[in-house]
């Protein structure tokens, strides 16, 4: 039994996150400048997203580009965006071919107006496919996201449309960048880095967490392998005993 076999035999974490980490180090490593981490990184997002489609991951989301980025070099920034631009439309044809629909989260209306309406395009180019929903974070910060649905739900209290009474879990999700997604049951980090960096801190309650020291232009089908099959031995008890799980 090959891999994908033995991993699709366990059980699956339906929401995957991971936070690609370790492109500057990397290519610092080599001698080179930060972007050429930036540019190998685009090799390894197109092995994982093949894997996890192959594998049955249902949800995939990448933190592909902080708040807090914006405040990296310009030419560093540029590139970054350059970057996307490109890897959209390079890989529009592999999404369609493995049935892959495009989602975005964050404030993507502070993108550059070609990266942004290139993302745009290819979102409503794949909105038909079903297989897996790949969501790429840009422009994100989880405080902002949250503190974003505040200020809404403020808003309807103020104005009556709800109660502070109504404001439950359902509510807050609903006013959430990330509404029309799953909590994440396994968040992913390369780099040796121990950090979360505000990534998805309403969603992550309770996902399981893997931290790899590989850098990210590295980090290949083993590597998702590996983080799957640790998964797979894990017990998720939300808050329960083993016992009530049996």
């Amino acid at each position: 039994m090959n891999t994908i076999e033995e991993l699709k035999a366990g059980p699956l974490p339906t929401h995957l996150a991971i936070i690609m980490d370790g492109n500057g180090r990397w290519a610092k490593q080599r001698g080179k400048l930060r972007i050429f981490g930036h540019e190998n990184g685009v090799k390894s997002v197109r092995e994982v997203v093949e894997n996890c489609a192959k594998i049955g991951i249902q949800y995939l989301t990448l933190y592909a580009f902080s708040t807090e980025n914006w405040k990296r070099p310009k030419l560093e920034v540029d590139t970054l965006m350059n970057l996307l631009v490109a890897s959209l439309k390079k890989e529009l044809k592999t999404l369609n071919k493995n049935n892959i629909r495009l989602n975005a989260i964050g404030r993507i209306d502070s993108l550059p107006p070609k990266a942004h309406a290139e993302l745009l395009e290819v979102i409503e180019k794949t909105s038909m496919n079903s297989a897996m929903v790949l969501t790429l974070a840009l422009s994100y910060g989880a405080r902002e996201e949250i503190r974003h649905a505040v200020q809404e739900i403020s808003f309807k209290v103020k104005n009556n449309i709800i109660s502070p009474g109504d404001i439950d879990d359902a509510i807050i999700n609903s006013h959430l960048y990330t509404h029309n997604l799953p909590d994440v049951d396994l968040l992913i980090r390369t780099s040796g880095e121990h950090r979360i960096s505000n990534f998805l801190l309403w969603q992550i309650a309770y996902a399981e967490l893997f931290f790899t020291d590989v850098f990210w232009p590295d980090f290949r089908g083993e590597h998702l392998a590996e983080a799957l099959k640790n998964y797979q031995n894990r017990e998720r008890r939300f808050g329960k005993t083993s016992e009530q799980l049996n």
